[in-house]
């Protein structure tokens, strides 16, 4: 799954692309890196709407699972006062996630980890939030991944989900999307089946949203600026590939059609 998303001159590439756009890699604002750190449907927007409709309660201690290149972890931490912990599976963004947050002189506030989800060195009851933006999609196995979630939530912490979901359209995926180029790397569930795996994981839910008429207006808007070549050098497509913004037309069509759904919500452990 690592190569999908990342390759090792990824860091470079940033850097040199940074530095094209007249910026300074080592000298960082969230502005300067909000086109291309926020790996998700909707950007920054999505994430703040999230964070304010379950009232996230600052100081907090939040675990960014699934992280990426820590665009919501630093974004957590610089407006919202968290003590953020992003955690990937690919090295090299954990790699850029941490020279992002040097720059952006994040550092004290947070920190990542190169780990499987399923499998995270972290302590019991540590986190007041985990946060999924796009992450249980690409997971197989959703048993362990949810039962390391209740066990690192303190009691009464919540998940916070911004996933995208199986839509009611069973035909096949437009691919390449975003999270997978083949069939086999996408790892969708209906929103009923993920509703049942989160019960059996023992959460309770607090918090749930269809936002998949937003997504497709903020996605179709994208697609149609990639498409015209209006988005700029610092694009998620340094990150994804040649291929990214057919990536992006895909998804936009996938959601018209009802092939996928965007959800968010939240829940919590007893």
């Amino acid at each position: 799954m690592n190569s999908h998303y990342a390759d090792a001159h990824l860091p470079q590439r940033l850097r040199e692309a940074l530095e094209a756009e007249g910026l300074n890699p080592h000298q960082l604002t969230l502005d300067d890196l909000a086109p291309l750190d926020q790996l998700h449907v909707g950007g920054r927007r999505a994430t703040r709407q999230l964070i304010e409709a379950v009232g996230l309660s600052a100081p907090a201690q939040v675990l960014d699972l699934g992280c990426g290149t820590g665009g919501s972890s630093r974004l957590l931490a610089h407006e919202y006062g968290c003590q953020t912990l992003g955690v990937d599976i690919t090295p090299e963004f954990i790699q850029v996630a941490e020279q992002l947050t040097a720059a952006t002189g994040l550092a004290s506030c947070c920190s990542f980890v190169c780990a499987d989800a399923a499998h995270l060195p972290l302590a019991e009851a540590s986190f007041d939030y985990v946060l999924c933006q796009h992450s249980l999609l690409n997971m197989p196995d959703l048993t362990p991944v949810l039962a390391e979630i209740h066990r690192l939530l303190k009691p009464g912490g919540q998940l916070l989900l911004h996933e995208v979901v199986q839509g009611e359209n069973t035909e096949p995926l437009l691919l390449p999307v975003p999270w997978a180029r083949q069939a086999e790397q996408s790892h969708l569930l209906t929103p009923e089946a993920l509703y049942q795996r989160l019960l059996q994981a023992g959460l309770v839910q607090d918090y749930h949203q269809d936002i998949s008429a937003a997504a497709t207006a903020w996605r179709s808007k994208h697609t149609q600026r990639e498409a015209r070549g209006q988005a700029g050098i610092l694009t998620p497509q340094l990150i994804f590939g040649a291929d990214f913004v057919q990536m992006g037309r895909n998804l936009a069509e996938n959601l018209r059609s009802g092939r996928v759904r965007l959800i968010a919500a939240a829940w919590h452990r007893p």
